[in-house]
């Protein structure tokens, strides 16, 4: 049986956000030691299917005109898939630049969720951007098809939104549930964050109502861990405290649990990772 090899996993487009994702992602292949794979995803709507003018022009003008216009779809199609090579072959002579030698650059067709569900049993981290080449300007918004991917894989996926910067310190938004207890888990056992001082923040939205003190407990495993910390009990609303502790503190990197609420209670009451994603203005590591 052959072995699956874990790898970062780079969704590559032609987004203002490809060349950070590039950095992120040789960052975190550094520091994991894993392979790099860099993926461009063509979906299907891209390429343009074809018109149905039956009734609206002659039999014979319209015979003529659908030739033509598989010949452009079929030229349109080409050229995405030469764009997309260019776009891959730049991040890998980036990467390889970096220091990078162990380089996969693969191309796919289809809906990018879909790829991604495909490739999930290699993934050790993926990254991507926030938005993608049709949204990027859209500073308001998360990509189309970004909470689908976060809520269909069990994989750290880290979320860019700005220039790299190498991380120096990092923070844990805490909350005492499943998915905040893998991220823990992963910043204390896995050698991405090793040696970076981390900031465990918990943010209570009531202060007349007492919360779990999750704090403690939190910060011991990693100490024991080897690991600097440093705690806050935050009162406000939480993306709005985190992500002002965030640059307050200078925070480089966030790491978070990912929608671990119903979608009933989120529709009710907002979804926290949706305005996370929406507020701050550093990268998001997410795991559910």
């Amino acid at each position: 049986m052959k072995t699956t090899i874990s790898k970062v996993l780079a969704c590559i487009d032609g987004s203002r956000y490809s060349t950070a994702v590039c950095d992120y992602s040789v960052w975190a292949s550094q520091r994991i030691n894993a392979p790099l794979k860099l993926l461009h995803n063509i979906e299907h709507h891209q390429i343009p299917g074809m018109v149905d003018l039956s009734g609206s022009i002659g039999l014979g003008s319209q015979e003529k005109l659908l030739d033509e216009l598989t010949t452009l779809e079929q030229q349109r199609s080409k050229l995405l898939v030469q764009q997309g090579k260019i776009m891959l072959d730049a991040a890998k002579s980036r990467a390889e630049q970096a220091g990078i030698e162990d380089i996969i650059a693969k191309q796919r067709h289809g809906s990018l969720t879909e790829s991604l569900i495909e490739l999930e049993d290699e993934i050790r981290v993926l990254v991507l951007g926030i938005r993608g080449e049709g949204h990027e300007d859209d500073g308001k918004q998360i990509g189309a098809h970004l909470e689908t991917i976060i809520r269909s894989l069990h994989k750290p996926i880290l979320v860019v939104n700005k220039e790299f910067t190498e991380p120096k310190r990092i923070m844990l938004a805490y909350d005492g549930s499943e998915a905040a207890q893998k991220a823990l888990d992963m910043i204390a056992n896995r050698p991405l964050f090793k040696g970076l001082p981390c900031h465990v923040v918990h943010a209570n939205p009531n202060p007349e109502k007492h919360t779990s003190d999750c704090l403690p407990n939190a910060a011991r495993k990693l100490e024991e861990a080897g690991i600097e910390v440093i705690t806050a009990a935050l009162e406000g609303k939480p993306e709005d405290v985190i992500c002002a502790y965030q640059t307050e503190h200078q925070i480089d990197l966030t790491v978070m649990g990912a929608f671990g609420h119903t979608r009933i209670r989120e529709l009710l009451l907002g979804s926290f990772t949706a305005k996370m994603l929406a507020s701050t203005q550093k990268p998001l590591l997410l795991l559910r």
